[in-house]
């Protein structure tokens, strides 16, 4: 049996992962899981082959997640399915461990497939998610622009930005001003939430 953890915040979505799983003679779900927050220990009580995580939950996203358990459990693989079929959040998570990528309209059966080459150690991502990635390249930010436009998008002034990163205002400034022309945008707001859209951030 292939051990399966869900966690998504949507309980309506959560319900019907599990209900077609259920369906699998060669799937047993053992945990269902709202919150970010709670998969690890959930995990390690219930020690899952694969945990299928969505990207935005309440406390921890999926990303982080899967780094997670990626350290604390190694035998635990993770899939991430999500409603986001942006190239970033796919660089990303397979950055954090994640061994799979799927989106939400996956069918059923495909998203059955993946579960499965995943647990026998293979990779599965959407494949015209896949193509879309490697058309589009890599993130153009560094980590550093990055976590500025993520402060930047909560609103704040220079300064604000500055004392959250422990950044000097100028520093604050260089990597805006570098994150705005490399996202081609007009304001910071605008370059956050095109690299929010593109999954950079």
């Amino acid at each position: 049996m292939i051990r399966v953890l869900l966690a998504d915040d949507q309980a309506l979505v959560l319900g019907a992962l599990a209900s077609v799983l259920r369906l699998e003679p060669d799937i047993d779900v053992v945990a269902e899981i709202g919150t970010g927050t709670e998969v690890l220990a959930a995990a390690q009580r219930t020690a899952p082959d694969i945990a299928l995580l969505d990207v935005q939950m309440p406390g921890r996203d999926g990303l982080t997640v899967a780094a997670d358990l990626q350290r604390a459990l190694p035998a635990c693989r993770t899939i991430i399915c999500t409603t986001f079929s942006r190239p970033g959040y796919l660089s990303r998570a397979m950055s954090a461990g994640a061994s799979g990528y799927v989106v939400k309209d996956t069918p059923p059966e495909q998203l059955v497939d993946a579960i499965r080459r995943v647990h026998a150690g293979l990779r599965f991502v959407d494949p015209a998610l896949a193509a879309e990635a490697l058309a589009g390249g890599a993130s153009p930010l560094t980590g550093r622009e990055a976590d500025v436009l993520r402060v930047a998008a909560e609103g704040g002034t220079v300064a604000d930005i500055a004392r959250a990163l422990r950044l000097s205002q100028g520093t604050v400034r260089n990597h805006l001003s570098s994150a705005i022309g490399k996202t081609q945008a007009r304001t910071r707001a605008e370059a956050a939430r095109l690299a929010e859209a593109n999954g950079w951030l």
